[in-house]
C-alpha cells in the first residue's frame, strides 16, 4: 500500500498516541516497557509523515492529566523524552522538520525545558514538516487562557468585545501559528479526543483504531490517510454546494 506526497493528504494531522500501558500488560512487561516502545513508533510515524511532506504534525505527547500518574511513571515519561529530543535532534535536521511545542511547558523538569529550547532553536530554520509536541496540554486550559488573556484586554481597552471572533480567538490560542486539524487520529480503540485540541478540531475528521500506539506502524498511517482521502468534507454545506464549487 503506499500513497504519493500532496495527494489530499491532510494540511494539519494530529496524533493521541494511546495504549502504551496495555500494550506492555499484553506482553507481561511494566508499563515502562510500553512507553520505551512508544517512542520508538513516534520515531517511524514522524519520519513518515515527513516523507509524505505533510505540513503539521502534532503530538499529544503529555496531557494536564497525566501529572496525576504515580511519581515513579511519570519520571519515567520525562526520561523518555529527554532521551528523545536528545537522540532525535539529527532525525529532525535530516528530515527538515521543525520542532515546537504546545501546552503549560512552564510545569516540566528545568532539564527537560533547557533541552527543548535547545532542540527548538536549533531547529527554528527548517521549512519542512512542522512537528509540533502536546506537552502538559490541555484543551480545556488552553481556552481559559485564552478567554483570560481576552478578558484583561478588554479590561484594559486594547480589545473591544464586538471585535472578539473566531480569528481573534485563533490568535490567542497556544496554537496560534498552526492552521486547523484536518485529521485526528486515536490508537487503543478508545473513541474520545481526551481533553485534546477541543477549538482546532472542531471539523477535524476523526480516525479509530483498535490499535495500540507502540503497533501503529507506517502501514496504518498509510490507511488511516486512505480513509481520509475516501471522505468527503463539508463544512456544514450540502454535497450538491461542493460540487458546484469550482476546482482551484
Amino acid at each position: 500500500m503506499s500513497i504519493s506526497p500532496n495527494d489530499n493528504l491532510p494540511n494539519h494531522l494530529a496524533i493521541i498516541m494511546d495504549g502504551n500501558g496495555r500494550w506492555a500488560k499484553q506482553q507481561g512487561k511494566p508499563r515502562a516497557f510500553g512507553h520505551e516502545a512508544g517512542f520508538k513508533a513516534v520515531r517511524e510515524i514522524v519520519e513518515a509523515c515527513a516523507k509524505r511532506q505533510i505540513s503539521f504534525l502534532t503530538l499529544y505527547a503529555f496531557s494536564t492529566e497525566n501529572w496525576l500518574r504515580p511519581k515513579k511513571e511519570v519520571d519515567i515519561l520525562m526520561r523518555i523524552l529527554l532521551s528523545a529530543l536528545k537522540s532525535e535532534l539529527a532525525t529532525m535536521l535530516r528530515h527538515n522538520i521543525r520542532l515546537q511545542t504546545v501546552g503549560g511547558i512552564s510545569t516540566l523538569p528545568a532539564i527537560i525545558l533547557d533541552e527543548l529550547d535547545r532542540v527548538v532553536e536549533q531547529t527554528a530554520s527548517n521549512t519542512g514538516m512542522v512537528l509540533t509536541l502536546a506537552l502538559s496540554y490541555g484543551g480545556r486550559e488552553e481556552i481559559v487562557a485564552m478567554t483570560r488573556n481576552l478578558a484583561e484586554k478588554v479590561k484594559n481597552g486594547l480589545i473591544h468585545p464586538d471585535h472578539i471572533d473566531a480569528s481573534v480567538v485563533n490568535e490567542h490560542l497556544y496554537t496560534a501559528d498552526l492552521p486547523d486539524v484536518d485529521l485526528l487520529i486515536r490508537t487503543s480503540g478508545e473513541q474520545r479526543i481526551s481533553n485534546f485540541l477541543l477549538w482546532q478540531s472542531a471539523y477535524a475528521e476523526l480516525y479509530f483504531t483498535e490499535r495500540f500506539w507502540p503497533d501503529f506502524k507506517e502501514e496504518h498511517l498509510v490507511e488511516a490517510l486512505m480513509d481520509y482521502q475516501n471522505r468527503e468534507r463539508r463544512f456544514g454545506k450540502t454535497s450538491e454546494q461542493l460540487e458546484k464549487t469550482p476546482k482551484v
